[in-house]
């Protein structure tokens, strides 16, 4: 046997369910409502409740004289199923026992039955035989039932119908041990209690006011069948009401429960009780790394609020949607009496940390190559001379604004070139290739030397703890000097070989094809000392070197796999995205099945375009996809509330000086480009521009693809310029673009895309003032004019001094006066201006505190063009 819920107890033993809880909790046993569980243990005890009066009955009473059904707890009725045998005298003796075993149950119609005392109705079995005859109809059997209230047939008819007596109800056998009290009882004021009782259960059965167990006599007919009499005890179970009173005091009517249209409502202190003692059962709550305050509160079944309150005692401000750390979960929880359980980071522990491989299953794989340098340097035509083709000739401007990958066959070794820009504004791209590579191949050329980037691209390679092999190139230029650049690359710390270090120098010249082969052998020697494998087991696992959105194929990625193999229909998950591989295409466009360790792949395939350097791993199914994907988005969103800083007040009143005054200027931007990575590193640049306290750019939306109509309206409305890389305008945006005003701006090269944008910000930037000198004065004498105030006899030993022109006094380098000059003589003639080496007169407008000895300095303002860095 096992556990069972209370309804299903209840159907087995033909009860209601309510009863049975109320039995339940006379028994000491916990049930909360119809779904809560029994043990076997209690379920026995249950059991033996309901079962223990029919257990004694089968030896008191002949199978073929009775039909036992049980109607409620406490009532068990009896039908008599053909006419009683006279010659049958078997229950005398079974008499006490039956009504001790009803009468530990019925305890509850006490009030009713004191009224009834008097009534002999056991002593009298003739007249319940009487009632018994199976051809009494059903409308007469209420006058019948009255008659066994004559006192003197009681001792005549004991042996010939004993099995009548069960047929009363369970409510008036407690009676037959007060029964020889009220034996001499006169019978007709029985009679006419027993006529005023039916009356009233009639009137009452009429309303529908509820169901009396006063006198069940009157529905036990003989002529019903087995079946009626099965059906109507099932409906009469159906709802079951407790007995109305005849008389209601004040307690019923304003007692703790209600009843409404016959219904009974709980209170909501009830309800609130129980959710307290719920609540104190469930004292443990799991979590994982992070969770929102809402979801915390729903688990500890509390109100948000609460929560917010104790987190801003912690010092922490979080709205209902906020994520709060596990440490400060387990604090909020604490406080409200709740230990937390953290939950196991599964999704982290099984795809996020990198696999380890025994020695066994390892194989050599082809080396991975990051070729990087200075801008113009030669490192993709480096690669055109490996691959015997021209790649630079599809860059704009001739230098590299991508990323790409490829691979090239040398000695029957395939070796895999990552290229990647030089430009200042690829700092991103750089350090991604720096990171999924085995080494570098430095380039630098032979005339320039060591440039800022070559320093950078040094930089990456050291924080990825990567070797480095240079190829100094443009050795057949005139005035290359490799040498110089072994000496410059000597002090950063890359000692060549020939000079004692454990750098790898080649001299090579992209152009005339001069030390290729021996740069080739190099990286494969390169290759054989570090001894590159990789396993080829389980699923896929890579990074996402470059992504793009084709109007054809859809979102579409570059990665590059680093261990395991990639299949077509493999499920995958990069990010905060994932796809299924739907086609894969190698570095020259041709399609393939499966990609391996080291190969360049383009996948397409994808839910959403991917961002360049995410992690690439395949899954077993898409659900599982699913769940990852919700787990990084969910870790981008802590780490993205993490980042932000609480925004400064800003009052209406300050908000209106600063627009009133011209204090804020913003450039809003609008970034398309061809590919994810070039987008990003213009979206850094532009950022990255020093404009100072009034003037800020604004990225307000950048995305993978060409302009839309949808840029051009977000550009409207807020008032943007939108910049496109290598893409062009939709024809419709361009016409909308016309209607609104919107500028759109084109570029190819990034060179010019920056140019313009600091052309822009300078425009938008106040004019500086800047302050020159014009000339000093000495004061040499002082004379006082009437009327005119105080003159200063001045020697000019600095530049000149004007009349008007602005002038500062100075005492001791120390200002005590900024002002004009108001008058300026020489030999009591006005003059405009004094050149150095000669004395005047100069009178200050508004001052007269002129000691000898002080200097007078005499300045201007001249405009000056801000500029931007």
């Amino acid at each position: 046997m096992k556990k069972m819920r209370v309804f299903e107890l209840a159907k087995e033993l033909n009860i209601d369910a309510r009863e049975l809880m109320k039995v339940a909790k006379d028994l000491a046993i916990s049930v909360e409502n119809n779904m809560s569980l029994i043990d076997v243990h209690d379920i026995g005890r249950i059991k033996k409740r309901f079962v223990k009066e029919t257990e004694k009955q089968p030896d008191e009473l002949p199978q073929e004289s009775y039909v036992e059904k049980r109607v409620s707890a406490n009532i068990i009725r009896r039908r008599a199923r053909v006419a009683p045998s006279p010659e049958k005298q078997v229950v005398e003796p079974s008499e006490p026992e039956e009504v001790t075993a009803v009468e530990a149950v019925e305890e509850k119609p006490e009030k009713k039955e004191q009224k009834k005392a008097p009534k002999p109705v056991e002593e009298e079995q003739p007249a319940a035989a009487e009632a018994e005859t199976p051809s009494v109809p059903a409308g007469e059997a209420a006058e019948v039932a009255p008659e066994p209230a004559v006192p003197q047939e009681g001792p005549v008819a004991a042996p010939s119908v004993p099995e009548e007596r069960p047929e009363a109800p369970a409510e008036e056998q407690p009676r037959e041990k007060e029964a020889p009290e009220v034996k001499p009882a006169p019978p007709v004021p029985l009679e006419e209690e027993k006529e005023a009782e039916k009356k009233e259960e009639k009137k009452k059965k009429e309303k529908k006011k509820g169901k009396k167990v006063k006198a069940p006599e009157i529905i036990e007919l003989p002529e019903e069948g087995e079946d009626d009499i099965a059906r109507h005890a099932a409906k009469k179970l159906k709802k079951p009401k407790e007995k109305e009173k005849e008389v209601y005091t004040q307690s019923d009517l304003y007692g703790s429960e209600r009843t409404v249209f016959g219904k009974k409502q709980k209170k909501r202190r009830d309800r609130r009780a129980a959710a307290q003692s719920m609540q104190a059962r469930k004292k443990k709550i799991r979590i994982g790394r992070a969770v929102t305050v809402s979801s915390l509160a729903k688990e500890m079944g509390v109100k948000a609020s609460d929560v917010i309150r104790i987190l801003m005692d912690l010092g922490v401000m979080a709205n209902m949607n906020q994520y709060i750390t596990a440490d400060e979960a387990s604090f909020v929880a604490s406080e409200l009496g709740f230990e937390v359980e953290e939950v196991r980071d599964e999704i982290k522990e099984t795809y996020l940390v990198p696999p380890t491989f025994s020695p066994e299953e390892l194989e050599p794989r082809p080396p991975v190559v990051t070729v990087m340098g200075h801008v113009d340097h030669g490192k993709t035509s480096l690669l055109d001379a490996i691959r015997q083709e021209n790649v630079i000739d599809s860059e704009y401007g001739g230098i590299t604004q991508h990323i790409g990958a490829y691979q090239a066959r040398c000695n029957g070794k395939t070796i895999t070139f990552i290229d990647t820009p030089g430009h200042e504004a690829f700092t991103s791209m750089r350090s991604r290739g720096a990171q999924v590579t085995d080494f570098v191949v430095l380039v630098v050329a032979a005339d320039d030397g060591v440039m800022d980037q070559t320093r950078e691209a040094i930089n990456h390679a050291r924080a990825a703890n990567i070797p480095i092999l240079v190829a100094v190139n443009k050795i057949d230029k005139p005035g290359a000097n490799p040498q110089r650049v072994r000496e410059q690359l000597a002090e950063i710390g890359l000692v060549p070989e020939s000079w004692g270090g454990d750098t790898i120098f080649v001299d090579v010249s992209a152009k005339n094809r001069i030390g290729i082969d021996d740069l080739l052998e190099m990286i494969l020697l390169q290759a054989e000392v570090l001894d590159i494998k990789s396993s080829r087991k389980d699923g896929a696992r890579g990074v996402v070197l470059e992504s793009k959105l084709d109007k054809a194929r859809g979102p579409m990625a570059t990665v590059l796999i680093q261990s395991g193999e990639l299949k077509r229909g493999d499920t995958f998950v990069v990010g905060s995205t994932w796809g299924r591989a739907r086609g894969m295409f190698d570095f020259t466009g041709k399609p393939i099945s499966q990609a391996t360790p080291a190969m360049p792949v383009e996948i397409i395939g994808f839910s959403e375009l991917p961002s360049a350097g995410d992690t690439f791993f395949v899954v077993p199914n898409e659900k599982k996809a699913k769940d990852i994907v919700s787990y990084f988005r969910e870790s981008n969103e802590i780490q993205r509330q993490q980042r932000q800083e609480p925004k400064e007040k800003v009052t209406l009143e300050d908000l209106y000086s600063q627009v009133r005054e011209g204090k804020i200027k913003d450039l809003n931007l609008i970034i398309k480009g061809d590919v994810h990575g070039t987008v990003e590193a213009i979206q850094n640049t532009v950022t990255g521009i020093d404009t100072g306290e009034d003037l800020r750019v604004n990225v307000i939306h950048s995305a993978v693809g060409g302009i839309t109509e949808n840029d051009v309206l977000l550009a409207s409305t807020a008032d943007a310029i939108v910049i496109g890389f290598n893409v062009r305008p939709e024809p419709t945006a361009s016409a909308l673009a016309k209607k609104y005003n919107v500028e759109i701006k084109l570029y190819t090269i990034i060179y010019d895309l920056i140019e313009d944008i600091k052309k822009a910000l300078k425009g938008m930037l106040e004019p500086v003032y800047e302050e020159i000198i014009q000339g000093r004065a000495q004061v040499r004498d002082l004379f006082k004019v009437p009327k005119v105030g105080t003159i200063a006899g001045c020697m000019v030993t600095e530049g000149q001094i004007t009349r008007g022109a602005n002038v500062r006094l100075l005492r001791d380098n120390v200002v005590v006066f900024e002002g004009k000059v108001d008058s300026l003589k020489r030999f009591k003639e006005d003059v405009r201006e004094v050149q150095s080496g000669y004395e005047c007169g100069i009178g200050l407008s508004g001052f007269n505190d002129i000691k000898t000895g002080d200097v007078i300095e005499a300045y201007t303002h001249q405009k000056v063009e801000a500029e931007i860095e």
